[in-house]
């Protein structure tokens, strides 16, 4: 079995699923970056769903979780920041 690569970006779903507890739900995080994506808090590299592709449950600005990638630097900086 191969070790994930720990130095490759994260998906908004894969860093949603790596600091989810049990008071913050995945989708609930996943909505929470999504703002941070939006308000210039978060950096990504952002990809959006049309309206007629959407998979899942919707976050704001029709960002797709699977395909918009998050620096593991600037997920662990924004976390940082928010405590």
């Amino acid at each position: 079995m191969t070790k994930a690569n720990q130095t490759a970006p994260l998906s908004l779903l894969e860093a949603a699923q790596s600091v989810a507890t049990s008071n913050l739900s995945t989708h609930d995080l996943e909505v929470l970056f999504a703002h941070a994506i939006e308000h210039g808090e978060l950096r990504a590299n952002v990809k959006r769903w049309a309206t007629e592709q959407w998979e899942g449950q919707q976050l704001p600005g029709n960002i797709n979780r699977l395909e918009t990638f998050i620096e593991r630097s600037d997920l662990k900086a924004w976390l940082t920041a928010r405590k």
